[in-house]
């Protein structure tokens, strides 16, 4: 069984149903893993849900920062950005199934020895206390008090975490980690302004994954959400949001099945290009 491991598609259905025909993929054999991001400013995020959710157990896609975001305005605490393009979902005679299927995802995975997450995992956490804490998170989001959890989930406080941390405050962070984090500083404190590329760190900041000492860093990692990074293959590494929407391409990244879990060796790069022009504005 080929599995593939796709960057932010964000809407992009067009783009994400020709790089599947160009990889040969088959329901019936094949596995895909979105990155997170599977909607929002692209211009079909209503055909992306409904193909994740009719492929079953063949597809499936992490939390994404966006993704949230329209959990949030369909739950009515979130008011919509200017540039969101969630009204196609939001209007949907299928919108309650979509929308619970959705909050159903995770927010990070653990595949063939790849840890999967849409943004970043902060210098303090193991591979296996990301999973533990993500499910944290998954369970608030299952639950039946998942509005109100939502109410509480955006802010930028606490900036690090803290393992007395509790409730509302340490979701808070286990989310903007996960879905948001780009650059943070030695000693796990997050920076959320910054929207450039690696080079370009504020004073004090280091990209997460550059962190010396990460306590993951013996687990190889895969993430998308950081479109100015554009594709970044490192044998513990690899960054597939390559900005679909803003008209760059769609990234794929094939797992060999045929070597030990977590070996970069034989990781295949797809790419195919997207026509989408959102350049002004760029965002994750």
């Amino acid at each position: 069984m080929a599995l593939y491991l796709i960057g932010d598609v964000q809407g992009c259905d067009a783009a994400l149903g020709q790089l599947l025909a160009e990889v040969g993929f088959s329901p019936s054999r094949d596995r895909f893993v979105l990155l997170g991001d599977a909607v929002n400013r692209g211009p079909d995020s209503l055909a992306v849900l409904r193909r994740l959710r009719a492929l079953d157990d063949a597809a499936d896609t992490l939390l994404g920062n966006h993704d949230l975001h329209l959990l949030a305005v369909a739950a009515g605490v979130r008011v919509p950005h200017r540039s969101d393009t969630l009204d196609a979902i939001l209007n949907a005679p299928d919108r309650a199934a979509l929308l619970d299927w959705l909050r159903q995802r995770p927010l990070a995975l653990m595949e063939r020895g790849w840890l999967l997450v849409h943004a970043g995992v902060l210098p303090a956490w193991t591979a296996q206390q990301v999973l533990a804490l993500a499910a944290e998170v998954q369970q608030v989001l299952r639950g039946a008090d998942v509005a109100e959890w939502l109410r509480q989930m955006y802010g930028n406080t606490p900036t690090a975490w803290d393992d007395t941390l509790h409730g509302p405050a340490r979701w808070r962070v286990i989310v903007n980690a996960l879905t948001r984090l780009r650059f943070c500083t030695p000693d796990g404190h997050m920076e959320f302004a910054t929207k450039n590329g690696a080079a370009d760190a504020p004073p004090g900041y280091v990209p997460w994954f550059d962190v010396p000492g990460r306590r993951s860093a013996d687990t190889p990692i895969a993430f998308g959400h950081w479109s100015t990074l554009g594709l970044l293959q490192r044998p513990d590494l690899l960054a597939l949001d390559t900005g679909c929407v803003w008209g760059g391409s769609l990234s794929a990244a094939r797992l060999p099945d045929d070597t030990p879990p977590g070996t970069a060796a034989g990781v295949e790069i797809i790419q195919i290009p997207c026509p989408q022009a959102r350049v002004p504005g760029r965002e994750g």
